[in-house]
């Protein structure tokens, strides 16, 4: 910095406010300064300042599987929010591991990030407590399962539950649910609306009739070869994420079943290129991207007033209307 000041013909202090932009300089000034900064090659030492500010302009971000398309477009709001912001991302994938997502948080950690974006594992009861003593702003998206934190996440229940009115409509009674895997809030959320759509309905609920699918594809199949093999298996089925959904509609051309002929198939979520599925998927379409540039937002506001209590907010899904449920192409009636 005292080498561009030389340069510029101003103090470093000066310098320092270009840089930090703490302070107005007029336009000239900031002109030579920049024009400083390029000749002699300066790059912002951000360790030095962290160590001056306690703050790294740092975010630390830890999904449970980035290789699931949902999560990368979450983290695609999410760097551009936090782009917007002037900060800096640090990334990690925990595999859904509960022992993997308690390191990499607890690196972010040494790191000295500014706060946490964190959608939780499947057990994340040890990486709570310590974020919750570290005092780090963290942000839970997707499972919000601690209500110490700022929680970001679709509506799950009723969104389900339309799902499941509108197979009743076309003359469904028999529907089956694939779940994710059992404990998870989405997993939780998603079966009570299934089980209000069937209330609402007049239906009885059947346990029979629903499976866990582990939330990939071959759970999805093999859940959904569960399902066939009842005596009584359902004409409908509701599968509750992007991933098991493919998995169902492997069983159900291995088993030469027709889709909606032989069996209707929705979805809470909508996997890439759903709309040129045959036949074309309905599905509820999460607001991925609004959740990680809401959560990045939350974050931010956290930092800014670190003592207010804790807040959720819930983003309603989109229905994408197609033709696996029964419907013509283009349907006249909504869900």
């Amino acid at each position: 910095m005292a080498e561009v000041a030389r340069v510029a013909g101003v103090s470093i202090a000066t310098v320092s406010y270009v840089v930090n932009g703490t302070r107005q300089v007029r336009a000239e000034t900031r002109q030579r300064v920049e024009q400083a900064i390029a000749r002699t090659g300066y790059t912002h030492n951000t360790l030095a300042r962290a160590l001056a500010t306690s703050s790294t302009d740092s975010i630390g971000v830890v999904v449970s599987a980035i290789t699931n398309p949902f999560f990368a477009e979450v983290l695609g709001g999410v760097d551009r929010a936090a782009g917007r912001s002037g900060h800096t991302l640090l990334f990690a994938d925990s595999h859904d591991e509960p022992e993997r997502e308690f390191q990499v948080v607890r690196g972010l950690l040494q790191r000295r990030v500014d706060g946490i974006v964190l959608a939780p594992s499947t057990d994340p009861a040890r990486t709570l407590d310590c974020l919750a003593a570290s005092k780090t702003p963290t942000v839970l998206v997707d499972r919000l399962v601690d209500h110490r934190f700022d929680r970001i996440g679709p509506e799950n229940e009723e969104s389900t539950a339309s799902l499941v009115k509108h197979l009743t409509g076309l003359g469904h009674h028999r529907i089956g649910m694939i779940t994710g895997p059992a404990g998870l809030g989405t997993t939780g959320e998603r079966l009570t609306g299934y089980r209000a759509g069937l209330d609402r309905a007049g239906l009885p609920y059947d346990a029979s009739l629903v499976a866990e699918g582990r939330s990939d594809i071959p759970g999805g199949r093999a859940a959904t070869e569960r399902l066939l093999a009842v005596p009584s298996p359902p004409t409908a089925l509701v599968v509750g994420n992007n991933a098991m959904v493919i998995g169902s509609m492997r069983a159900l051309r291995g088993a030469d079943l027709s889709i909606p002929g032989d069996i209707a198939l929705v979805s809470y979520e909508d996997p890439p290129g759903a709309d040129l599925f045959t036949p074309p998927l309905t599905a509820f379409a999460q607001p991925c991207a609004a959740l990680g540039e809401g959560a990045v937002r939350m974050l931010l506001d956290r930092l800014a007033h670190p003592y207010t209590a804790p807040r959720a907010e819930r983003l309603a899904p989109q229905l994408m209307h197609r033709r696996s449920c029964g419907c013509p192409e283009h349907p006249t009636t909504g869900i």
